[in-house]
């Protein structure tokens, strides 16, 4: 699956949580501009593993800070 791919598919989870209807791009962070609290980061990293069928481990996350990054984080799981 190419990079544009999984950014849709991405932005289409994230919808739900953008309480602020915050514009997706790669440099938006999860907990600076969405103000996300950790479990509604849970909650997504739950649905991210369902959507690609990939387990993103807790050191993972803790490195994944923007949208970019978990686009890349999910390319590279998906090999």
């Amino acid at each position: 699956m190419d990079r544009a791919t999984i950014a849709a598919r991405i932005a289409e989870l994230i919808e739900p949580f953008n309480k602020k209807g915050i514009a997706i791009t790669d440099d938006v962070t999860f907990a600076g501009d969405l103000e996300w609290d950790s479990l509604t980061v849970m909650d997504f990293v739950a649905a991210i593993e369902d959507e690609f069928d990939i387990i993103i481990s807790m050191n993972q996350q803790a490195e994944i800070e923007t949208y970019g990054q978990l686009i890349d984080a999910v390319e590279k799981l998906q090999g």
